[in-house]
């Protein structure tokens, strides 16, 4: 409470218009109207569902591998729900139990009239107003936070297996579409590349509409639940705003949950995507010589699964998160119920705005990359153009009375839309192989991989400054404008249509997965030829979509980072030494956890390739088509190991901010998250940006063919720096999104918890979380990285001998041994067997 720093904006109460419209505005209209919009989104979603699963689903080979990739999938996220429920049940009951006993409402009992822009009735003092809680309110506070807990990360677990669920669907309907040979059967609807284009992107939508959607509802609804049965407000003496407030802080337990389970669904999913593709390409593509996606590689299947468990429901569970917390956020920064107001109905008019722009994406047959990308751009671009528009009316309309002020905050709103673009493009000129720095690496891969990986770490780097200039620029203006609470929401205003941006990301998997089922299932080159270029266009949309995710980070973290300051009336210096000792832990948590998770892939994806060598071995006749591949065995471990290797970065970021606030205090808390967010959002832009950069290097030689094109030495350079941007782009960059939101969200969850306490006071109530993180990551340590399950240093005297032998008749001209000949096969034969909580593991190799 307390000050709320802002300087440039009138309030509601200044003038003594309370009673007045706008100023009069109740929860029941903040809470409804995106309500309203939010289940206009979720029917869209419905409604676009219906449309993808009308289109028929291929042949019978085709429906086979798609089940199994469904199943895969669904069976990945039952046992990653399965153990976060644990999880969920344990904090939500802890926040059950701490705020019972520390309850909101006793930041209201010695409250400072003044300072709380409260306004006396006639005839009434500040002396006569009574604002004191009974207990029984008090003891509700517990019961609030524990239910916004279990909804917010309910809610983002669901938005992530619709957004799953359909995208697993429309992959095989892509596929499909893309034949215009029959050989897929359903001769008689529209196929090629708009029609394919339309069906991934309808999918990729729904991902969109149901994160966008589902926000809405939770934040709408609890928003009016949360303000009901609070007694402060007293409209006959003039106190206003109070219920208000408290329902606006119960909210960040909402956010809580939706970052809780949005940090476990990036890592898990980050390492189970990652550990596939590096086990596949790395066996199949560079020792047995066979192309991505062949069906006798048994980790295809396992990376088609990873695509979709890691880029759909990973990348919709984090921008769940950013966009409940950038509301939340702003509407913690609000003085008045207006300006609470204003967050929530911008991203509700975000949702038209969305709508239109979704209708407007399509293309012509035989369209190039540019003119692919365009299509996108159109349907993006306009959905900015009337956000823009909407929002205007919007403030205007809540703040008639207030107009200077309102085209303040709409200037903000907009630079918010308008800097969401600017990032999205310039990441898109470090990572697309149409511009020179991914050409770049692609001409230092002629001197050999090291060269590739030196220019990618340098071309990533580089990519740091220009987004980050554009975001201090943002955060300049935006504070002279509309002080903190103006930078807050610059970060809804970059949300505000997520619905269409977040369908550009998520289309990008199911156009990967329609090639892979069109390898497997043997359809004839101009399938594989049209699901390339929709693929290859999803590398760059998922690239500019990493770059518009960490954006809004950003933004968001900052806005809760001040926050978390104004609930604690904590201001920090960095002359201040405890608060710069908080900073650089903060400055060190991004790289700790991003080396936890790049040694999780790396452990992983070891397992995956002693499984694939595995098989080669014991199955000869894989290679010629006379046995199969078991998938599920990879599917199973893949599973397993990114489930395991979620749990200690998990508990690392989850516990941090409670040690540090209640050991040392609010100070030190407040150094740890700018420290995070300072290290952290340059981490993640240059992780992503050099990972996209490799992948289409890669992709710059194969699609264009220069250098020679595949198998040259120059690709197999190239491949290697893939390979190792693999985790960079799509396991640690992405994740470090969810850190820096994370801590912030656990910060303003428990401020009320750290008003008014000074350094190391009562800290040894700190050493109760302490304790147990301690505790927990000793466990984990035994009980998983200390038991070396899957020893990938070895490799047997078989692998060596094969090695050496492609090496020797590589030298005399003999071509590939026969084990690595492209043999053809027999259509893939798939098991649909589900695989829940395997237990089991591979046999190490003597």
């Amino acid at each position: 409470m307390g000050d709320t720093g802002l300087q440039n904006i009138d309030f509601c109460f200044e003038d003594d218009n309370f009673d007045e419209y706008p100023c009069n505005i109740t929860p029941l209209a903040i809470g409804g109207i995106p309500f309203v919009a939010g289940l206009a989104s979720v029917l869209m979603a419905v409604a676009l569902s219906l449309r993808v699963t009308r289109h028929p689903r291929g042949n019978a080979t085709m429906n086979k591998i798609s089940e199994q990739v469904q199943d895969g999938a669904k069976a990945f996220l039952r046992t990653e729900y399965y153990y976060l429920s644990f999880f969920v049940v344990a904090v939500a009951i802890f926040l059950g139990i701490i705020f019972s006993i520390e309850p909101y409402t006793d930041e209201f009992t010695d409250i400072d009239i003044e300072d709380e822009n409260i306004v006396p009735g006639p005839g009434t003092t500040p002396d006569d107003l009574d604002l004191d809680p009974d207990e029984d309110e008090e003891r509700l506070d517990g019961l609030r936070s524990l239910s916004c807990f279990i909804v917010g990360s309910g809610l983002s677990a669901l938005a992530g297996w619709v957004g799953m669920s359909v995208a697993t669907a429309a992959n095989v309907r892509t596929a499909a579409a893309a034949d215009t040979t029959g050989t897929s059967g359903s001769p008689d609807i529209p196929h090629g590349l708009n029609a394919a284009l339309k069906i991934a992107f309808a999918g990729g939508a729904v991902m969109g509409f149901t994160v966008v959607g589902l926000a809405l509802m939770g934040l709408g609804a609890f928003y009016f639940i949360m303000a009901q049965g609070r007694d402060f407000n007293d409209s006959a003496n003039g106190i206003f705003f109070i219920n208000e407030q408290l329902a606006v802080e119960t909210l960040a337990s909402f956010g809580f949950g939706a970052s809780a389970i949005a940090l476990f669904a990036r890592v898990a999913g980050g390492i189970y995507t990652k550990a596939a593709d590096v086990g596949a390409d790395l066996v199949g593509k560079v020792e047995q010589g066979i192309p991505e996606d062949d069906p006798r590689n048994p980790a295809t299947i396992a990376d088609n699964v990873g695509d979709n468990v890691g880029d759909v429901a990973g990348m919709g569970a984090d921008l769940f998160e950013s966009f409940v917390g950038s509301i939340i956020a702003a509407a913690s920064l609000a003085p008045d119920q207006v300006l609470v107001a204003i967050p929530f109905f911008i991203a509700a008019a975000g949702v038209v705005a969305s709508m239109v722009g979704f209708f407007l994406v399509s293309t012509k047959e035989n369209a190039s990359q540019n003119e692919l990308l365009h299509a996108l751009h159109r349907g993006t671009n306009v959905a900015a153009l009337l956000a823009i528009l909407t929002s205007l009316g919007v403030i205007g309309a809540l703040m008639s009375d207030r107009i200077n002020d309102g085209l303040r905050i709409w200037g903000c709103n907009c630079m918010g839309i308008i800097s969401g673009i600017l990032i999205g493009q310039m990441t898109e000129y470090f990572t697309s192989y149409a511009f020179t720095p991914t050409q770049s690496i692609s001409n230092a891969g002629i001197t050999g991989p090291a060269t590739v990986i030196i220019q990618g770490l340098g071309i990533g780097m580089l990519s740091v400054a220009p987004p980050i200039v554009t975001l201090i620029m943002v955060i300049f203006a935006c504070d002279a404008l509309a002080d903190s609470y103006g930078v807050a929401i610059a970060a809804v205003g970059m949300l505000s249509t997520l619905g269409v941006t977040l369908a550009t990301d998520a289309y990008g998997p199911i156009a990967d997965n329609a090639g892979g089922i069109a390898e497997m299932a043997e359809l004839p080159e101009s399938v594989r030829d049209t699901t390339d270029a929709l693929d290859a266009l999803g590398n760059t949309t998922a690239a500019t979509g990493k770059g518009f995710a960490i954006g809004s980070a950003v933004l968001t973290s900052i806005s809760l980072l001040n926050a978390f300051a104004e609930k604690t009336e904590t201001d920090g210096s960095l002359s201040d030494p405890i608060v710069m000792a908080g900073a650089l832990l903060g400055g060190m948590l991004p790289l700790l956890f991003a080396a936890l998770t790049m040694l999780s892939v790396q452990k992983a994806a070891g397992a995956i390739i002693l499984v694939v060598r595995k098989q080669f071995r014991e199955r000869p006749g894989i290679m010629d088509g006379t046995e199969q591949p078991d998938h599920q065995e990879c599917v199973a471990i893949s599973t397993q190991s990114s489930i395991e290797e979620m749990i200690l970065p998990g508990i690392v970021t989850v516990m941090i901010p409670f040690v540090v606030g209640f050991i040392v205090g609010p100070r030190c808390l407040l150094g740890v998250l700018g420290g995070t967010i300072i290290s952290g959002s340059q981490l993640a832009i240059m992780m992503s940006n050099a990972g996209g950069a490799w992948d289409n290097a890669k992709k710059y030689i194969e699609i264009e063919k220069a250098h020679g094109g595949k198998g040259t030495e120059t690709h197999k350079a190239v491949v290697v720096g893939d390979t190792v941007g693999d985790p960079f782009k799509d396991t640690s960059g992405p994740a470090l999104n969810v850190l820096l939101k994370l801590i912030s969200i656990i910060s303003l969850t428990i401020s009320s918890l750290l008003v008014d306490r000074d350094d190391y006071e009562e800290g040894f109530f700190g050493l109760i979380p302490l304790g147990v993180m301690l505790i927990m990551c000793a466990i984990v340590y035994q009980k998983i990285y200390s038991e070396n399950k899957y020893d990938y240093t070895q490799v047997s005297q078989h692998d060596k001998d094969k090695t050496v032998e492609r090496k020797e008749d590589a030298a005399h001209g003999a071509g590939p041994t026969p084990s690595a000949a492209a043999a053809p096969a027999e259509p893939l034969e798939v098991e649909t067997a589900e695989v829940e909580k395997p237990d089991s593991k591979p046999e190490e190799e003597a």
